[in-house]
């Protein structure tokens, strides 16, 4: 027997979907794995409390948790807006369910059902309209906080979760890795920097007046006109801004940048809105994003990456939206890992560490990698 297992069923009905991939992973781990983790399009959302109960009456795991999903990811496929259900189970991964929940307050939001103390790396699907994920990444915990958003459907409660052989339709569901689990984690962002870095000398909140000690609009035309014709084709689809993550570094490439949309300019004031805070002090760098340097971010992120299992949590806009083909993530990454046991699914968001720290992503492929 593995220690991992994946499976993929594209079968339309539930009941024989679910009865594919628990045969698949009996054969693969066995019974009673310490974890299993269930991915399902929204053709199963209704059946989902069934399919959870054949899980637990025939492959019996320790916990079980689960979110439904625009798409889902098995092996090297991505199944793209059609039936599939997705099972990844885990031996010798022990774990401590969670169900979270957040409460609007006078101060802002507080988020319930955590842990004191906790460490190690959580593994959490939230509800993207009823669970505010940033509030629990500014908690201040030392966790790891891994996984992505429920993506089946465009309103509030129309998504489902599986925590056991409960099924929520808000909040968040989790597992607590043990700490002994070393779990590592692979942020492909999908960007590359143009121009040169500034830093922030005038900014509130999310409104950048100036980058070094110039109108930010200023900044940003000069950018533009040192580019090539392609960059500047590229500019055209979208523009992003790099917000460095650790200002220590002599120098900045991939990998180093909080990626963030460019949401606004004001010719009349030279302020740039950016999709986040930027505090003066801080450095940026523009930043653009296309199906190629998506896929050479995501290549060179896992040509040094080894693990005997992965999960992957990918956006929504990227598969045959980004790419001309079917397939992309998945594929790259079970094929750098040696066709190891893989599953996933499409995501609202994204969440995984840059830098040491835990942010909610865009447009990223989070993938966990276990030992």
């Amino acid at each position: 027997m593995s220690r991992y297992g994946a499976a993929l069923s594209e079968h339309p009905d539930s009941a024989s979907a679910v009865g594919e991939v628990i045969g698949e992973i009996l054969e693969a781990v066995g019974p009673s794995p310490d974890l299993a983790v269930l991915f399902t399009s929204a053709s199963h959302r209704e059946a989902i409390g069934e399919v959870a109960d054949a899980i637990h009456q025939v492959l019996a795991p320790s916990a079980l948790l689960g979110a439904t999903a625009v798409s889902v990811i098995g092996g090297p496929l991505e199944v793209e807006e059609r039936p599939a259900i997705s099972l990844w189970a885990a031996a010798q991964c022990p774990v401590q369910p969670i169900r979270l929940e957040a409460v609007r307050g006078p101060d802002g939001w507080a988020v319930g059902g955590m842990p004191v103390n906790a460490e190690g790396t959580l593994l959490v699907l939230p509800d993207p309209f009823t669970f505010p994920s940033d509030a629990l990444l500014s908690t201040g915990s030392q966790m790891t906080v891994v996984g992505g958003l429920a993506s089946a459907a465009g309103r509030p409660g129309g998504n489902r979760l599986v925590l056991g052989q409960q099924v929520f339709n808000d909040g968040a569901v989790g597992v607590l890795l043990d700490p002994g689990v070393e779990v590592r984690t692979v942020v492909s962002q999908g960007c590359r920097p143009i121009g040169q870095p500034f830093t922030i000398t005038k900014s509130e909140g999310n409104i950048v007046s100036e980058m070094g000690g110039r109108p930010a609009v200023d900044r940003l035309r000069e950018t533009l006109l040192g580019l090539d014709e392609a960059e500047r084709a590229l500019v055209s689809r979208g523009l992003h801004i790099g917000i460095v993550i650790d200002e220590h570094k002599s120098e900045f490439g991939r990998g180093d940048f909080l990626i963030r949309g460019l949401v606004g300019a004001d010719e009349e004031t030279g302020a740039l809105a950016v999709g986040d805070s930027v505090n003066v002090g801080t450095t940026v760098q523009f930043q653009v994003r296309d199906a190629a340097t998506a896929d050479e971010d995501l290549r060179e992120l896992m040509a040094d990456a080894s693990a005997a299992s992965a999960l992957v949590f990918t956006c929504n806009g990227r598969g045959t939206h980004l790419f001309d083909g079917p397939d992309h993530d998945a594929a790259v990454v079970h094929e750098a890992l040696e066709r190891v046991p893989v599953a996933g699914m499409f995501c609202a968001g994204e969440l995984g560490p840059i830098g040491g720290h835990n942010f909610l992503h865009g447009f990223t492929a989070s993938v966990v990698l276990f030992p």
